[in-house]
């Protein structure tokens, strides 16, 4: 299309109707110009397709299709090339179905456990969910589909969603809840944002210009389209004015009319309206571009990608050596979800899949030993003895034992939070009862979100396969019987109980008010931070095989942080399997005057190695790798210090580390007033030249001929001779925290010359 021309002959009321959907799935289309509608879908871990009349909570059908490892999962899998191919098949399937606009990745920050959504976002960490987010938008729009990254921002549960207020200072809005999409938008070009339904500091997303326009379009450079969470807008006017282009569903009409009539009233410039049309038709315009509707789509395999996403997903958290069972071995399967397990959340990304594969009967299809028993009810859960009694005399009557346990889907659903990290509590009875009659007792898990594990010490293996899709079934079996090696990481800490959580006491808020306290500390930078015991730190993950790490080289000793750093590491696997391993790279500032957290998640690579195999792994970071946020410059800001590279395989076990020296290129502005400090002066070079003056003055010929050294010995000694020995420090400290009004006080200036200097460090 001509998009400029076409925008001319459009009349007032048609390029407002174009600024709001048609029904649930489409956009409006303008049949005289040539416009055609545009269809969108749900479908981050499956395409979500309605046909008619929709709704956009997962409560009507869809088309039949295939379901892959939700973001939980496969943020787990600590590889991009997961997320690329997971990206590659969806594209392909948009194409043959003729949708234009695929309604996903969910990148939002995993602040609570509770969150009932969190099955369907990636991480409690900005920089792996961006990285991830990046390779699956690549991918997709690669096919030709608009990628719609959602949801944009601060959206952290779902109490309240619709009208709840998240309230953080501008350091927690930059450096935890902004990074991922930031790393979208630049990184991944993404081309469709989805703004949240919530309001960040007191305005809604969708009519928050700071958010759409200020950080979105002009610090980010985003060119894409705005569409709203569907029916988010509060003002459809403001939202404009904000920087909103498409309001999903559209309504009656009502909103269109809103928007006429702010044109024709001028209280909104016609040229605001045009930008926003122009977005959306660019958006189509690339549609068309790219379509392919008679494309086709192996269907059977999907679902052999679904089975291997879901292999790679799966976290190996405990194992002391149950784990892989021996072939030939009597098994015995228990619980429901071996039967029928839980394999997605519910909600608008609900997939309506071509089948589901249990463990059960993967393991029977494979021709493996194994005996079944219910052993609890997911959707009537009480006390049910006789299944308990089952599981207990099938478990018995085995060599080894397989619970299958987990989160119902009632606890797990949009809509709604959780109140509680346990699992039902009939199901930990039974593994408690299981292990008693069983010591080879494993715990399969299935869920979205960490749970608490009260039975964990007497339990020799876990494997969480989190909501691995359609195919979780088979792909269990092959890594429970060592067909596959586990390989997975997990994505957030999981905390040994609700109560140790760093939103605990902030969440989800009071009448929609949420003071996200906590602020940077968000995850494992608040458990490392406070040294706390945890159940299972974040990163962590368990293997069939051993790993060593060695031959570690950073590029340089010093760089300025407009430079690069190069890091590298060879990774040996010193097992007799094959397997992958996921290394991390962490950056920990040695010491900081910005209150910082130990350490932070600045790369991570994958790969695959056969047993005696090397490989080398190397890293670049940049300045972002070593910056925090800086409110007072309102951008990133490197203190000039010592960094520690860690390269680690969890957050907890970190295997080779070295420093290096980064040197700030941007000093960090002060606005000194009387009331600052001496230590306040010393953290700018102006302030410690004049320190430097005023501790040293010239004083005679012989303390004039005195070394440096000498001088501020000799300034020391007079400060703590009249308060005792042993007191240097607290006449350090003493002289860092005094005012400089003091310094009159004590009559080493006049008032009028802290005048003048305080007019020369504001200069």
């Amino acid at each position: 299309m001509d998009v400029e021309k076409i925008l001319k002959q459009l009349t007032l009321e048609e390029k407002a109707g174009l600024c709001s959907g048609a029904d649930f799935w489409h956009t409006k289309g303008v049949e005289r110009l040539g416009i055609p509608p545009l269809m969108m879908c749900d479908g981050p871990h499956g395409l979500r397709k309605q046909a008619g009349e929709g709704d956009h909570m997962g409560i009507g059908e869809s088309i039949e299709t295939v379901c892959y490892p939700t973001a939980s999962a496969l943020a787990a899998s600590f590889d991009r090339n997961v997320l690329h191919r997971l990206g590659e098949a969806l594209g392909q399937e948009c194409q043959a179905e003729d949708v234009g606009m695929l309604l996903g990745p969910g990148i939002n920050l995993k602040r609570s456990p509770l969150c009932g959504r969190n099955f369907e976002y990636f991480s409690e960490d900005p920089y792996l969910s961006g990285e991830l987010g990046v390779s699956f938008v690549e991918s997709l729009q690669e096919q030709g589909v608009a990628s719609c990254v959602k949801h944009f921002a601060a959206n952290n549960q779902e109490t309240r969603r619709m009208s709840g207020n998240s309230r953080m200072d501008e350091r927690t809005l930059y450096e935890m809840y902004l990074p991922a999409f930031e790393t979208v938008v630049k990184k991944g070009k993404a081309r469709g944002i989805m703004c949240a339904y919530n309001a960040i500091n007191g305005i809604f997303a969708a009519e928050n210009k700071e958010l759409l326009t200020d950080i979105l379009r002009k610090k980010w450079g985003y060119r894409g389209l705005v569409v709203t969470d569907w029916g988010a807008v509060k003002d459809r006017v403001q939202g404009l004015l904000a920087g909103l282009d498409l309001e999903m569903p559209g309504g009656s009409g009502s909103q269109d009319e809103k928007i006429v009539k702010a044109v024709q009233s001028g209280a909104i410039e016609e040229s605001v309206l045009d930008q926003a049309v122009r977005n959306v038709l660019h958006l189509i315009d690339d549609y068309l571009s790219a379509r392919r509707p008679e494309s086709g789509i192996d269907r059977d395999k999907c679902v052999k990608l679904s089975e291997e996403l879901s292999e790679q997903c799966a976290v190996l958290m405990k194992n002391e050596g149950t784990l892989p069972l021996k072939k030939g071995t009597k098994v015995a399967f228990i619980g429901e979800f071996a039967e029928k397990p839980r394999y997605q959340g519910a909600g608008s990304s609900h997939v309506h899949a071509s089948a589901v594969t249990g463990a059960l009967e993967a393991a029977r299809d494979m021709g493996l030993e194994v005996t079944f028993a219910r052993g609890y009810r997911a959707k009537d859960q009480g006390d049910h003895a006789e299944l308990l009694a089952e599981a207990v005399a099938t478990a018995a009557n085995a060599e080894a034992a397989v619970v299958f346990a987990g989160l119902p889907d009632s606890y797990e659903t949009e809509g709604c939070d959780r109140d509680t990290m346990a699992l039902p509590e009939d199901q930990n009875r039974l593994i408690q009862e299981i292990v008693k009659v069983q010591p080879d007792t494993v715990v399969v898990l299935h869920g979205g979100s960490p749970v608490e594990l009260p039975w964990i010490e007497d339990v020799p293996a876990v494997l969480c396969m989190y909501l691995g899709g359609q195919a979780v079934g088979r792909a269990a079996v092959k890594l429970l019987y060592g067909d596959q090696n586990p390989s997975g990481k997990i994505a957030e800490t999981w905390p040994l109980r609700l109560e140790d959580n760093p939103s605990y006491l902030n969440f989800p808020g009071e009448e929609g008010w949420v003071e996200y306290r906590e602020g940077i500390f968000v995850g494992y930078r608040y458990y490392d931070k406070k040294k706390m015991e945890v159940q299972f730190p974040f990163g962590h993950g368990l293997s069939y095989t051993e790993f060593e790490y060695s031959d570690f080289k950073l590029s340089h000793e010093t760089i300025a942080d407009t430079e690069t750093l190069q890091v590298t590491c060879k990774v040996t696997n010193t097992g007799e399997r094959s397997g992958m391993e996921a290394l991390q790279l962490y950056v920990r500032d040695v010491e900081s005057t910005a209150i910082r957290p130990v350490r932070e998640l600045k790369g991570f690579e994958k790969i695959m190695l056969e047993p005696g195999e090397s490989r080398e792994v190397g890293f670049v970071l940049d300045k972002r790798a070593f910056a925090s946020y800086e409110p007072k410059l309102h951008d990133w800001y490197v203190e000039t210090g010592t960094f520690m590279i860690e390269i680690a395989s969890s957050s907890r076990d970190i295997r080779l580390s070295g420093e290096v020296t980064v040197q700030g290129t941007i000093e960090k502005p002060i606005h000194y007033t009387k009331t600052s400090t001496v230590g306040d002066l010393m953290k700018t070079v102006k302030g410690r030249e004049f320190m430097k003056q005023m501790m040293n003055p010239a004083q005679g010929r012989t303390e004039g001929n005195q070394s440096k050294g000498e001088k501020e010995s000799m300034e020391e000694n007079r400060m703590t001779t009249s308060m005792g020995e042993g007191s240097e420090k607290m006449a350090q400290n003493m002289m860092l925290e005094m005012p400089l009004s003091s310094i009159v006080s004590f009559g080493r200036m006049t008032e009028e010359q802290l005048e003048g200097l305080l007019e020369v460090l504001n200069a």
